[in-house]
């Protein structure tokens, strides 16, 4: 007889893996893991720093329009409207990451598929396309 799967456990998108990778290094420390237990919160530190590197990264109009599916003229309405904060200056407006609306439709930020094109897809790469689509 089959066992059904519970259901699955950890992180609900990659933002939550610095506190479950912290946990189980507190789980590790208790069995006397103290190196695994040391890499684990590396880990989860670099993971959390680039996590807020990312949010922080700002883009010009056009580049947000690009990631975002809608056009440049709407989100510099938006900037404007002063419903998405501006995060450059005044007349050469930028918007974060972590500030950008996307449109429910648009496809994913095709950008590793346009670096694939380009050449090579270094690591850093993937890394940062797995985080936006936040695939865990």
């Amino acid at each position: 007889m089959r066992r059904k799967r519970g259901p699955k456990t950890g992180p609900a998108s990659v933002g939550g893996l610095p506190a479950d990778w912290r946990k189980r290094a507190k789980a590790l420390r208790r069995y006397g893991g103290d190196t695994p237990a040391t890499a684990i919160e590396r880990c989860a530190d670099d993971l959390e720093t680039t996590l807020v590197e990312r949010d922080e990264t700002t883009f010009s109009l056009v580049e947000a329009a690009r990631e975002s599916g809608y056009s440049a003229d709407h989100l510099g309405r938006l900037v404007r409207d002063g419903k998405i904060p501006n995060a450059g200056r005044p007349g050469a407006p930028r918007i974060a990451l972590k500030d950008l609306p996307r449109k429910a439709h648009a496809p994913s930020a095709p950008r590793l598929a346009e670096e694939s094109r380009r050449g090579e897809v270094s690591n850093v790469q993937i890394v940062e396309s797995i985080i936006a689509k936040e695939i865990d």
